[in-house]
């Protein structure tokens, strides 16, 4: 059945690699449905820049603006929680000047539908501008909010109060909050939260897994580039592919014959992603679902400080993707290896849902 094309602006948090490739998922999946992404909106910070892949997979108009972020502490590798709500207070008249410049997009775009991933300044702007479109909200934060996500039993008050109410932020006056899910979980509707599978990229499908001879790792936070060459200075005969953003590497920098250090590159990622023995990373949800995809054990380590992590982290384990460690030692991923026995197709079933899920609940709102 074909639809009237409906114009949809995509505003998005460009924090890590994540958010972004859920929006160009989503936007291949409308558009071969009929519908129109008529603008994307970015949410950006001092410190990290736009990867290459988003402007040559969009097929919309980008524009980016400053939203609030966190501070990371001077080797960028934890997040430190009162100096980030100091920082972005300061900044709040930039993102007060920001809300205008969206409230002018949206009334010069006209969109039918707002969908946003995770970005706080939009939350904040439907909260104080009230706008009559309507928002959508999808993200795998608002599985905190479901009744039954299980969060460590170590995890701070402060810090799970600061990550539910900051998830909140994001999704004021939201029609509905589409919860990115490793399994399936009942929705609560009379919270707005609804269920869905991953937004696994179309090349993940594409992509055929084969059985290399190294560990894959990717860093969000390039301060544990030092770590990973510690770790390589002990067992340097283990070949290691990692990808991070630090600066000053373009493309890729060779430290030695079984350590490369590579710039973020979505293609190349998912290459060696499938063809890895195993992976380690910061217990970003995106990556761990890719790897869950394509069956590669994985040691996840949680950013310092970041209580979304510790928690995606011990639910991933739970649900078989591996194991976690406070650091990268990658000696222990290499003793688990004979004992991961997870099964890919129970996750790869409930995957394919995906796009015909997304469309129901857009449907739904007409």
């Amino acid at each position: 059945m074909t639809i009237a094309a409906k114009r949809i602006l995509f505003t998005v948090q460009g924090e890590g690699r994540g958010h972004l490739t859920q929006a160009i998922t989503v936007q291949n999946i409308l558009l071969e449905a009929g519908y129109e992404i008529c603008g994307v909106l970015v949410g950006t910070s001092s410190v990290r820049k736009l990867p290459a892949f988003f402007y040559e997979k969009i097929k919309a108009p980008i524009t980016k603006f400053e939203s609030p972020n966190f501070v990371s502490d001077s080797k960028r590798k934890s997040i430190k929680l009162l100096p980030s709500i100091i920082f972005n207070l300061k900044l709040m008249p930039v993102f007060m000047k920001n809300m205008r410049m969206v409230d002018n997009k949206i009334k010069e775009l006209k969109p039918d539908l707002v969908i946003n991933f995770y970005d706080p300044l939009i939350g904040m702007y439907f909260g104080f501008y009230n706008p009559k479109v309507k928002l959508i909200c999808i993200a795998h934060q608002y599985i905190f909010h479901h009744p039954e996500f299980r969060f460590p039993e170590k995890s701070f008050f402060f810090k799970k109060l600061s990550l539910k109410v900051f998830t909140s932020l994001t999704a004021a006056r939201a029609y509905k909050k589409l919860a990115l899910s490793m399994y399936p979980l009942p929705h609560i509707e009379k919270d707005n939260i609804y269920v869905i599978p991953p937004l696994l990229r179309r090349d993940v499908y594409d992509t055929p897994v084969t059985e290399g001879k190294y560990i894959l790792v990717y860093l969000l936070n390039p301060g544990y580039t030092d770590e990973i060459i510690e770790w390589h200075k002990k067992f340097p005969e283990t070949v290691l592919h990692c990808f991070t953003d630090k600066e000053g590497i373009d493309n890729e920098w060779k430290y030695d014959d079984t350590l490369t250090f590579h710039q973020i590159n979505d293609q190349k990622f998912l290459r060696l992603m499938a063809d890895c023995e195993a992976f380690s990373c910061t217990a970003g949800f995106e990556s761990v679902c890719e790897a869950l995809y394509f069956g590669k054990p994985v040691l996840m380590v949680p950013v310092e400080g970041h209580i979304e992590q510790y928690s995606n982290a011990r639910d991933a384990a739970r649900t078989g993707a591996g194991i976690y460690d406070d650091h990268f030692n990658l000696e222990q991923l290499l003793e688990y290896l004979p004992s991961h026995k997870t099964d890919p197709e129970i996750f790869r079933k409930w995957a394919a849902e995906t796009g015909p899920t997304l469309i129901h609940h857009i449907e739904a709102l007409n």
